[in-house]
């Protein structure tokens, strides 16, 4: 989620549905009080598009409330986390913040966020699925609302697909479907798929739950690594295509998912698998003429792949708890998801702010089947296990890249998964 380059698309026609949104009857925030109250936002966005949006969203805001007002301040995904520490630390966290889910956990556990449950409106709460308030949820409490998603998604050179007589429609793609069609893509030295896995732990765990694959159970640190036949399927079938079939070229799982764009490009891959967000790559980079697609979301026994959304927070010792959950009411209109979404190319957290997308954009650049895929992102069980990253870093990583490597079987690769989990959470 944290990293994605500038995309060429406008955003304008999302921007200026933001500019809509600074009536009246959106600002929640004055309720008469004469007394000035000046809360500081720690935006992250980057791409001019969403710096746009985003200070868009502020001035429509501070229109509509002259006496709550709100400071944009530039923050960096790059150096969030260090610089969260150093401010709850110190007393100096903005009002509101913006971060993700996978790093606001450790925060909210720590006592620096504010129960937001009591400040958020109930049209707010109504909006997001509760799988995805999940991600930002626990023991009753709310610590963030969430903004943005990403999921994964199989991207296609139109022409080679075509050629192949390969469907591209359809509510759904299956894994079996998926792998046929790779080895029917597969010929005269050119492979069906590239993969950029080369940290294969996030795609395999995400994608996972499209077999019900849950990898943990339990919380903290008294969870329990779970191995078994859903856990394994992702990999197992990925090594199938690569080794068996023939149809992944072995050289992308070594490689990042930039380093996989120029042979799709070039068309040695007909298709490759990333986040959604390598559209403004493609959009970017892409040579004049170059013409591809977004095929429908993956799905094994369903859909479902694990959400880990943008979020915006308030500090638990913050002064002004109750304007800063206003404002953040405000920015969860659909208009104003829907604007920042665009400009990131990220999948908003409401359905109206999906339908704003899919109406300024037509559907267009694959944003029908980008939408789509995120219909069932929801909560996994390893965002609720505090060894997690340990384990994800020290052990899965390792692990998953010789199993890709075909250097291991993937007997070997479940027990190293499983043994693994008691090195890191002793």
């Amino acid at each position: 989620m944290k990293k994605v380059v500038t995309a060429l698309m406008a955003a304008g026609a999302l921007v200026a549905l933001a500019a809509c949104g600074g009536g009246s009857d959106n600002s929640s925030g004055d309720s008469g009080s004469t007394e000035k109250v000046t809360l500081k936002f720690q935006s992250l966005a980057f791409q001019k598009t969403t710096v746009a949006a985003t200070k868009k969203i502020v001035a429509d805001w501070n229109a509509a409330n002259p006496n709550i007002q709100v400071e944009y301040v530039q923050g960096s995904w790059d150096s969030v986390h260090d610089q969260l520490v150093t401010q709850f630390q110190g007393g100096t966290a903005p009002d509101v913040i913006q971060d993700e889910s996978a790093d606001i956990t450790g925060f909210a556990n720590q006592g620096y966020l504010a129960d937001l449950s009591q400040y958020l409106s109930q049209e707010t709460k109504d909006a997001v699925p509760q799988g995805v308030w999940d991600t930002v949820s626990s023991e009753g409490k709310v610590f963030a609302a969430p903004t943005l998603l990403q999921s994964y998604v199989v991207f296609g050179n139109s022409a080679l697909l075509k050629q192949a007589g390969v469907s591209t429609t359809g509510d759904s793609l299956s894994w079996d479907q998926l792998q046929a069609d790779a080895k029917k893509l597969t010929a005269g030295g050119k492979y069906g798929l590239g993969w950029g896995l080369k940290s294969p732990t996030a795609t395999v765990l995400n994608l996972g739950m499209n077999f019900d694959a849950a990898f943990f159970e339990g919380t903290g640190r008294d969870a329990k690594v779970k191995i078994g036949d859903p856990e394994l399927e992702v990999p197992k079938r990925i090594n199938a295509m690569a080794y068996t079939d023939k149809s992944i070229d072995p050289t992308s799982l070594t490689q990042s998912g930039s380093d996989v764009l120029p042979g799709f490009f070039g068309g040695k891959y007909a298709m490759i698998v990333g986040g959604n967000y390598a559209a403004q790559q493609i959009v970017e980079q892409a040579p004049k003429g170059f013409q591809w697609e977004v095929l429908p979301p993956l799905k094994g026994t369903s859909e479902k792949q694990a959400a880990n959304p943008q979020t915006l927070s308030v500090p638990a010792e913050g002064k002004h708890i109750k304007e800063s959950a206003q404002f953040i009411d405000f920015f969860m209109k659909a208009e104003n998801l829907a604007a920042v979404g665009q400009g990131d190319w990220l999948i908003p957290t409401t359905q109206a702010a999906r339908d704003a997308i899919q109406q300024a954009t037509g559907g267009k650049n694959g944003w029908t089947q980008t939408l789509a895929s995120g219909a069932e992102l929801t909560k996994a069980p390893f965002q609720s296990v505090e060894n997690y990253p340990k384990w994800k870093d020290q052990i899965a990583t390792p692990a998953l890249q010789e199993f890709l490597a075909n250097k291991i079987d993937l007997a070997t690769l479940g027990k190293k998964l499983n043994d693994g989990w008691g090195q890191v959470n002793s």
